[in-house]
């Protein structure tokens, strides 16, 4: 029996012995790895990229528009080319989307950041060609106080996209869609106080050289410009510069505190025309008369924003005023063309330029660059009827003036068109009742519905005015030089409606 106790005992520490050695050589469950590991420091959205310190956000956005009254254009507006033609476009569609990158990561200098956002747009204003436009609005660095790249100027303040979907219809300063590009550096003096300074793309419209005895390197057509070559430029904003030698110069004051902001900013704009003699061909000759001497542009404004939670919670009003001579373009970023508008037969117009100067008629006749003036407002609120309806409603007026007098803008322009007076050895003199001055004005609202932090529907409507520029008094033909879309009749103004209807989606809330 005893024998018997022994096998079993001697058995059974065998058996555990075995057991454990086995055990031993079995796999130890791993423990959890955290593949992406969620970065704080910067706000929702963001983890390290692995084996790095950098944090890393990947977002965007995509959205569908269908408009009416857009006078077959997604950006410039129903001012910018013709309508009540049987041509014309005034339902289209586009849709939208961007795909952005935010990079981060610690210095002994502070923050390193670059940001990217590359997107592209398709539209159709009922040709069924859909015309797909691929960009990039947005290629920045930002470090130790300095931002350089495409991003914003830091002229801007009011949001024209906080407030409308359409708002490029109506002229605003705003460069945040399209993006600009800058070098700028800013200090931040504590309280929510900062100043800014950058050295920007400069902001062009066209200069226009009458050249009354060649072709004109100017275009007063609604809807377009001429290059500094005297072509047709594939974008706004040729005209007859020079090339750019300087950069605009901006600054800013600007105050963040928890009752809204406030702002005030200007910049100078060197407006440097082009030669005198005609300057036609790519490349031309240099010519031997000589150009009139640059032009010291200037545009100073203010921005206000007061925030209303008392009201409603997201409540808020915003506000910007504008005063420039010769840098046009810090007003009307977009729509950035000459303005015009036909109904029926009928044409209200606008010229857009930042200087006007002329050549002849007579032999060695020539002016100096008279500077266009310009001042406007744009003013906006936004109501939350409950937390995810909510109403904006803005307005704005805008104003261009031609100096006038002896062989001032007004003068040229009007001698371009068929009505001014030469006197040789004098120069020109616009004829009674010739004025080139021209304001607009609008009003619209959005209705939104969020239904998540990511989604939304919304609707607008918008409503502009052109008091376009004045003809002699009798004066029914519209001019040659400023006619469109067939229009054969002069009108002294115009207005035009807008809705649209969008559904808008972000990657990331």
């Amino acid at each position: 029996m005893r024998m018997v106790r022994s096998v079993l005992l001697g058995s059974a520490a065998g058996l555990v012995a075995v057991t454990a050695v086995q055990a031993a050589d079995l796999p130890v469950k791993a423990q959890p790895v955290q593949y992406v590991k969620i970065c704080s420091m910067y706000g929702a959205g963001f983890y390290y990229m692995p084996g790095t310190d950098m944090c890393i956000k990947i977002g965007g956005w995509v959205r569908a528009e269908i408009w009416e009254g857009g006078n077959g254009s997604t950006t410039w507006g129903p001012f910018n080319n013709n309508e009540g033609n049987r041509t014309t476009s005034n339902v289209g569609m586009r849709a939208r989307g961007y795909i952005t990158a935010d990079a981060r990561e610690q210095t002994a200098y502070g923050v390193a950041r670059g940001y990217i956002a590359v997107g592209l747009a398709t539209n159709d204003v009922g040709l069924q060609v859909a015309q797909l436009v691929d960009s990039v609005n947005r290629a920045y660095v930002q470090f130790a106080g300095f931002t350089a790249g495409l991003a914003q100027s830091f002229y801007d303040f009011y949001s024209v996209p906080a407030m409308s979907y359409r708002g490029g219809y109506f002229p605003a300063s705003d460069t945040s869609d399209g993006g600009w590009w800058v070098w700028g550096y800013t200090a931040q003096f504590g309280g929510g106080f900062s100043g800014s300074i950058a050295a920007e793309a400069r902001r062009m419209t066209q200069i226009c050289n009458a050249n009354f005895t060649a072709s004109s390197q100017c275009t007063y057509t609604p809807g377009s410009y001429t290059s500094a070559q005297g072509v047709p430029s594939l974008i706004p904003g040729a005209g007859a510069y020079g090339g750019q030698q300087v950069p605009d110069i901006v600054a800013n004051l600007r105050l963040d505190q928890a009752w809204g902001s406030a702002q005030v900013m200007a910049a100078y704009h060197d407006v440097n025309a082009n030669y005198y003699s005609p300057d036609v061909g790519a490349p031309p000759a240099v010519p031997t008369g000589g150009h009139p001497s640059d032009q010291a542009g200037f545009v100073v404004g203010a921005g206000l924003k007061i925030n209303f939670p008392t009201i409603a919670p997201g409540d808020y009003f915003q506000s910007q005023f504008n005063y420039t001579q010769g840098a046009l373009r810090y007003l009307f970023q977009t729509p950035n063309t000459n303005w015009g508008k036909v109904d029926g037969a009928n044409e209200a117009f606008g010229i857009l330029s930042d200087c006007n100067y002329a050549v002849g008629p007579a032999a060695g006749f020539v002016t100096s660059c008279s500077l266009t003036t310009a001042w406007g407002f744009n003013a906006g609120y936004e109501h939350y009827w409950t937390p995810n309806f909510h109403q904006s409603v803005v307005g704005n007026y805008y104003e261009v003036d031609y100096p006038n007098g002896l062989n001032t803008g007004n003068a040229l322009t009007c001698a371009n068109l068929g009505f001014s007076t030469f006197t040789a050895g004098v120069g020109w003199v616009a004829s009674p009742g010739c004025s080139m001055n021209w304001s607009t004005w609008g009003v619209g609202t959005r209705l939104q519905y969020d239904f998540s932090k990511s989604m939304y529907i919304g609707v607008e409507a918008m409503y502009q005015q052109l008091n376009g520029a004045s003809l002699p008094a009798g004066t029914t033909a519209i001019p040659s030089a400023v006619a469109a879309g067939g229009a054969t009749g002069y009108e002294s103004a115009s207005s035009a409606w807008n809705f649209t209807l969008r559904m808008h989606k972000d990657f990331l809330p």
